[in-house]
């Protein structure tokens, strides 16, 4: 019990002295937590601790996003443990031939996340008919959100694919 009482009072030292040691910069923002069962879990993050090899979205800009501690400018698209740039720099430039991976790509990813830019985008039919023939799911959302739900399925061990546009991106 003496234990429990010594964390309690430690609980609030460590989160001032984390956010006293974060470096805190204008620019690039963290990603949002879609995780709010535990009130501080902006403050203590306890899945941390992912393995080298997966790759885990830690921030965004208007021009790129920052993953495992790298900063990359432009679209990426990360499928398993594989992050490459991707083509497309708005959202109407998204089509079957620029997501043309996912005809060989295996295993199939269960879901792809596409990541639209600043603001969620109504999906071409056709596209939509490529990517459920591929076996997918599609998910669309803002590239912040998408990058957040991403991390999500990926630390839960799902096979999940994303193809992302940077923030700054609109219509």
């Amino acid at each position: 019990m003496a234990a429990r009482g010594r964390a309690v009072e430690t609980l609030p030292k460590l989160i001032r002295s984390l956010r006293k040691d974060s470096p805190s910069s204008t620019r690039r923002q963290p990603l949002p937590s879609l995780r709010r069962a535990f009130s501080l879990y902006d403050q203590i993050n306890l899945i941390d601790n992912v393995p080298e090899d997966q790759l885990r979205f830690q921030g965004y800009t208007d021009t790129g996003f920052t993953v495992n501690g790298v900063n990359y400018e432009g679209s990426l698209l990360c499928v398993g443990h594989l992050l490459t740039s991707w083509v497309p720099n708005k959202f109407s430039q998204i089509t079957p031939d620029s997501l043309s991976i996912f005809q060989i790509i295996r295993p199939i990813p269960e879901i792809l996340i596409l990541g639209c830019g600043r603001n969620i985008e109504p999906v071409d039919p056709e596209l939509r008919h490529f990517i459920r023939s591929t076996g997918m799911k599609l998910e669309a959302l803002d590239s912040r959100n998408a990058a957040s739900t991403y991390n999500i399925l990926n630390e839960e061990g799902r096979i999940v694919a994303a193809a992302l546009l940077p923030n700054g991106v609109s219509s």
